[in-house]
């Protein structure tokens, strides 16, 4: 490589880490270190510099054939997070779960501090053959790339001191709860509710308790018991729901409700252009057993159904009704906010607006400073072991509750 790539590489590196740092991530000095040091774009040859630096992007190395993005490095500021979320300590043992492009394995290894304390796993042999290839340029051949399910993680191995998992799993897989440590911290980016977050756990008295959850969005675990349900509520299937597998909600009762009479509520709650409200789909899945996803095609009129966010906006669904999370723009001289509110249909609809909009103004005061407490259980522990409803899955069950 010539000076010059090497001199513009570095200062693009220092770049992207100081607006990573400046939204409030790569917070530990070991992750931030970590993030200076390494050449990124060695890891993605085919994007430029630019991109390559970019926070917030993620770069797609590997498609499905019919072009969905099977694996990519994720935008720098979501590795960040997700390192902060897993506190390597020198000396651990670590599981990562989608190999990716290598990257992030290198930056474990060199928290961990030895190659050989790394283990990343993917399904796809073009994905680990790419990762080995990259891993090895780099100066780390000794960690182990594994073909294979994810979901089983890689007992050979075990235990592990940390696990991570750079693919989006549903649900805890009964393998991975059986190969960590006492005391070990499990991050992955959970689907709950029709919403993604990445959960950092620590796994203690056979238990997984979270001490901090982070909007996300990532590419799927594949092969895993995908408890994920989704229908159209259009005719044309512009509108669809998604939900989880445990509630009671019947898509074909919905069918058409979009048609009905719109009953629309405000909440008095405003927000600036760039300040996100995801802490009312959180909150909801925490007070909430009715809250899935409502996802609009880009070309569904507004008069027909108007989401704050068209692809994913929470819903509420009660039997042949719902409501769902809106906003409106209102200006006050120079000043943009947009006011939050609901708009429902259906016969429980005027109960439904109301509600979501009561459930807006709890989250208002302290917006999103105030987070709820994951508690993952395996699956057959009974409610008297715990406090709040539990979203059943597969191989456990999940708590969400607000501490005192």
């Amino acid at each position: 490589m010539d000076t010059d790539t090497t001199t513009s590489s570095e200062a693009l590196r220092a770049e992207m880490v100081a607006k990573v740092r400046k939204v409030g991530y790569a917070r530990r000095s070991e992750v931030q270190q970590v993030l200076l040091n390494t050449p990124r774009h060695e890891f993605v040859p085919d994007a430029d510099l630019a991109a390559a630096h970019n926070p917030w992007q993620a770069v797609i190395t590997h498609r499905f054939s019919d072009g969905r993005s099977l694996s990519c490095a994720s935008a720098p500021f979501v590795v960040a997070m997700m390192l902060d979320q897993l506190h390597v300590q020198p000396g651990d043992r670590i599981l990562e779960i989608g190999a990716g492009t290598g990257y992030n394995a290198s930056l474990l290894t060199q928290l961990a501090g030895r190659a050989d304390l790394v283990t990343t796993v993917d399904i796809d042999p073009d994905v680990t053959e790419q990762a080995t290839r990259a891993l090895t340029a780099a100066g780390y051949d000794d960690v182990h790339v594994v073909i294979g399910d994810g979901a089983l993680g890689y007992a050979a191995d075990a235990p592990y001191d940390r696990l991570i998992a750079t693919v989006s799993p549903w649900d805890i897989p009964a393998e991975w709860w059986n190969q960590l440590a006492d005391g070990a911290r499990l991050v992955a980016p959970l689907r709950w509710r029709g919403q993604a977050r990445s959960v950092g756990f620590t796994y203690t008295n056979g238990k997984l308790i979270s001490d901090s959850i982070e909007l996300c969005g990532f590419v799927y675990l594949v092969t895993e018991d995908e408890g994920e349900l989704s229908g159209p509520i259009t005719a044309d299937e512009t509108v669809k729901l998604h939900w989880d597998r445990d509630q009671a909600i019947n898509v074909d009762a919905l069918r058409g409700v979009l048609d009905q009479p719109r009953t629309t509520a405000w909440s008095g709650i405003t927000i600036a252009g760039d300040e996100p409200h995801d802490g009312i789909w959180l909150r909801l899945t925490v007070t909430d057993q009715r809250v899935c996803r409502i996802d609009a095609h880009s070309d569904v009129p507004s008069e027909l159904c108007d989401p704050v966010q068209a692809f994913r906006s929470p819903a509420l669904v009660d039997g042949k009704s719902l409501a769902y999370l809106t906003s409106r723009r209102q200006e006050n001289g120079d000043e943009v906010r947009w006011e939050l509110g609901a708009i429902g249909h259906g016969p429980a609809a005027a109960e439904l607006v109301e509600h979501l909009c009561d459930e807006i103004r709890a989250w208002a005061p302290e917006k999103d400073q105030h987070k709820p407490t994951l508690t993952v259980h395996p699956a057959g522990t009974p409610d008297s072991e715990f406090d709040g409803a539990a979203i059943d899955k597969t191989h456990s069950r999940f708590v969400l509750t607000y501490d005192a």
